[in-house]
């Protein structure tokens, strides 16, 4: 085998162990002595689990020999986001101010990989309640932990799905699961030159629901992530917000191009202006798929400065009411940044509270009705590449916090699937992320789109060593 144990795929690995070139139990091994080796450096997993990971490759292995895997993912190792439940461990929500309680049982989506054979090999860090696109957390930073960039370990792996981004890009194994409220999927996987999905909203079960909340996979390959999501789609009757059973053929990645309609966003419309090596490298991306026989259009901008704002108003006080509900010793252990950026909510009107509420279906018409025309839609995940690792947000200002999510906010309040996936690097090596934009509930759709770029792009950079 050329690659590395635990740099080999999902979709590499099922093959590998039916044929009995490979058992679970030797990529486990594999995968926990990768991280115990990049660890000290990146930083990326908390209730890192080697005994309970090797148990569940034994387990896996036993079943192979008797011709009985459970799934596609049985033995495959997984890392999960901190704040998805896993049975028996606490989920700090990347805050200092959480009481630890283990959990008493999966979440959905982790309910789903354990039916499939999955081996846990971590949960994966995320800032405070998930609301910073940054690696930075009260509860890891009192553990001396900052989360870092696998390309560069000054910089950010940005969030809220940091440590499941740093880690799918250091190669702890093949698939990681994260959640995306305004694009806590997709923007760490562009600034970490990953694939990063976030399906329709309602598309994978996930508990407990929110506006725009998803959970999706976060891996090196298309092929991977789709993988991932014939497991993870499964019907899971404690979400009430979840999308009915359909049969879709995840594996189905082949795509004629030719005849598309292709919308290219460039200007999100509000936010930090795009810089010109991640628009050069958006702009290539439109070309060769253009060359392919698609036909690209510019899309104009179609949200606006109201509606973000009106957006972040309402995250702030729900914020703001979620932590003044804390006891006053606990509410100081929430990170500075966040205490200063829901600070103002409580002086904010209901009448300020319900404009701002208001604005996320102000923002999922605007959304549905610019890419309607369009069988999908192109655009940067982030104006900027990412930033130092100690930044909380890549402005590092609670009152300009949201400036960078103009491209992948909408996906969320309009409920389209959505994709982050590499199109190349900036002059200091830094990946820059292509945004690939769906119909609402056509998964399959941008999927293969994405695979389609992995065919047409120039061969990836080597993935960086730790």
């Amino acid at each position: 085998m050329s690659a590395a144990l635990h740099a080999l795929g999902a979709a590499e690995l099922g093959p590998l162990y039916r044929r009995g070139a490979l058992s679970p139990l030797e990529v486990a091994r594999a995968v926990i002595a990768h991280v115990e080796r990049c660890e000290p450096a990146l930083q990326a997993t908390w209730a890192f689990d080697p005994d309970g990971a090797l148990a569940m490759a034994r387990a896996s292995e036993a079943r192979f020999a008797a011709g009985q895997p459970l799934s596609a993912l049985d033995g495959v190792p997984v890392t999960l986001k901190e704040n998805i439940a896993t049975r028996g461990v606490p989920l700090p929500l990347g805050t200092a101010a959480t009481t630890l309680v283990p959990a008493a049982d999966d979440a959905p989506p982790a309910a789903r990989l354990r039916e499939a054979g999955a081996v846990f090999i971590a949960k994966t860090t995320m800032p405070d309640y998930g609301m910073l696109s940054s690696g930075l957390s009260s509860f890891h930073g009192a553990r001396g932990v900052l989360t870092r960039n696998p390309w560069d370990l000054s910089k950010n792996p940005g969030g809220s799905s940091a440590g499941a981004a740093a880690a799918a890009a250091a190669g702890y194994g093949p698939l990681h699961l994260g959640t995306d409220i305004g694009g806590s999927i997709r923007l760490p996987a562009g600034w970490c030159g990953i694939v990063g999905f976030k399906p329709s909203n309602g598309r994978v079960p996930i508990q407990p629901p929110y506006a725009g909340r998803c959970a999706g996979p976060m891996t090196r390959t298309v092929a991977d992530a789709a993988l991932a999501m014939a497991t993870l789609s499964r019907p899971d009757w404690r979400d009430a917000t979840s999308l009915p059973p359909a049969d879709i053929d995840w594996t189905a990645l082949d795509v004629d191009l030719r005849g598309l309609r292709i919308g290219l966003l460039l200007d999100a419309g509000w936010g930090l202006p795009v810089t010109p090596e991640t628009r050069a490298a958006v702009q290539a991306a439109a070309r060769r798929f253009e060359a392919a026989g698609a036909v690209v259009e510019p899309l104009a901008p179609f949200t606006t400065r109201a509606m973000a704002d009106g957006i972040n108003l309402f995250w702030r006080v729900r914020s703001w009411l979620d932590i003044s509900a804390l006891p006053a010793e606990r509410q100081t252990l929430v990170l500075p940044f966040i205490r200063d950026w829901v600070a103002a909510a409580a002086g904010f009107s209901t009448a300020q509270l319900f404009h701002g509420y208001s604005q996320m279906a102000a923002l999922r018409d605007a959304a549905v009705t610019a890419c309607q025309p369009f069988d999908f839609v192109l655009s940067p995940v982030s104006p900027v590449p990412a930033f130092p690792a100690d930044w909380a947000m890549p402005t590092n200002d609670p009152l300009r916090a949201m400036e960078h999510i103009g491209f992948t906010l909408p996906c969320n309040m309009s409920e389209q699937p959505a994709l982050s996936i590499d199109c190349g690097h900036t002059a200091s090596g830094l990946p820059i992320g292509l945004q690939i934009i769906g119909r609402r509930h056509d998964d399959l759709g941008v999927l293969r789109l994405a695979r389609a770029w992995e065919r047409l792009r120039d061969p990836p950079r080597a993935w960086p060593a730790i």
